[in-house]
């Protein structure tokens, strides 16, 4: 990723309503993220040679690029998947006082 990016989204999905929250709960309380918009899904995909669909939740994770590795490091602590989608989405750009908000919301 580019050096000059200062923030990005980080998409995971999980199994559970209670994964889901307790995830969540984590990286706030952790200052990891400052805002974690939740959504229910359905996902298709390929496992163990299969088609499988599921209905699943995708976390929306707000945050300092800095953070990612320390977000990766607890998403892997706390997530119920052998293997999780964990991926980093850079902005680009973004409203000021938003970016702004963020950085206020997140460890320093």
């Amino acid at each position: 990723m580019s050096s000059d990016c200062l923030y990005s989204m980080v998409l995971t999905t999980t199994n559970s309503v209670e994964s889901a929250a307790d995830i969540t709960a984590y990286v706030l309380e952790n200052k990891l993220a400052a805002c974690i918009q939740q959504l229910e899904i359905k996902s298709s995909y390929i496992w163990n040679g299969e088609v499988c669909c599921d209905a699943e939740f995708l976390l929306v994770i707000k945050t300092q690029h800095f953070l990612y590795q320390q977000l990766e490091s607890a998403l892997l602590s706390r997530h119920p998947y052998e293997v999780p989608q964990i991926v980093e989405v850079p902005f680009i750009d973004g409203f000021n006082p938003y970016l702004s908000w963020i950085q206020s919301n997140t460890s320093q």
